[in-house]
């Protein structure tokens, strides 16, 4: 009888380091929230900006922002998006996903050429009769050529052609989150996220319309990052 060997490449690793290039920190910008006397205004330090004005980069004669040229740069050259905004940590895990995903499909498809092969020459001598067609391949011949073998060699064929078609889809996996990684960087890039913090409590007199009395409450203003003193060292 023969037995059903089927070599399989581990897919979990891949799965982590795939997993592990996306890193976004958490990002938090301050609001200003109106709604009655208890409301609490929180003051923001920067005004939005038109995208116009945004795009200060240039890629091929274009001019584009940060975060696009960013995605621009890892679609033609994977890790590139990840050099221009200086993550160069994330380059071994670029190559890393990419380099196990694309050599995985290389043994399955090689794997898969042998199997059918094989399998096409079993199911000749099947068919035509001829005891002299025999499966000589390395790996494909080891099963034996009678009936039994002829169905545990296509059920590994069948197998390896689904492994096959598996690391093509983690070959475009691995190649689509390097550039989302790439673009979520490029918006985070200009982020400024110092821990300078500041809440002011203080009276505050609502006036909520024409005819209408004024209405006492508090204000609490939080700044993210307030102004410092004239002549303070930077």
């Amino acid at each position: 009888m023969s037995n059903s060997r089927f070599h399989g490449l581990p897919v979990a690793p891949l799965l982590l380091a795939v997993g592990l290039l996306l890193f976004p920190a958490a990002r938090l910008q301050a609001q200003t929230v109106t709604a009655g006397p208890d409301s609490a205004r929180v003051a923001t330090s920067s005004k939005a900006v038109a995208d116009s004005l945004r795009r200060t980069e240039r890629l091929f004669g274009l001019r584009m922002t940060r975060p696009t040229k960013a995605a621009v740069l890892a679609m033609v050259l994977p890790g590139a998006g990840q050099v221009y905004n200086h993550k160069y940590w994330k380059l071994p895990l670029v190559y890393g996903a990419l380099g196990l995903t694309v050599y995985g499909e290389v043994f399955y498809y090689g794997r898969y050429l042998e199997f059918k092969k094989g399998y096409e020459i079993r199911q000749r001598r099947v068919l035509l009769k001829d005891p002299t067609l025999l499966d000589t391949g390395p790996n494909s011949g080891q099963y034996t050529n009678t009936t039994e073998g002829d169905a545990t060699q296509q059920r590994v064929f069948y197998a390896y052609r689904n492994r096959r078609d598996v690391f093509f889809a983690y070959i475009g996996l691995a190649y689509g989150l390097q550039i989302v990684d790439a673009l979520v960087d490029g918006h985070l890039h200009d982020f400024d996220i110092s821990e300078d913090l500041s809440l002011n409590c203080r009276p505050h007199l609502m006036l909520p319309g024409v005819g209408l009395p004024p209405t006492a409450g508090m204000a609490l203003t939080f700044t993210l990052h307030p102004p410092k003193p004239a002549g303070a060292r930077r």
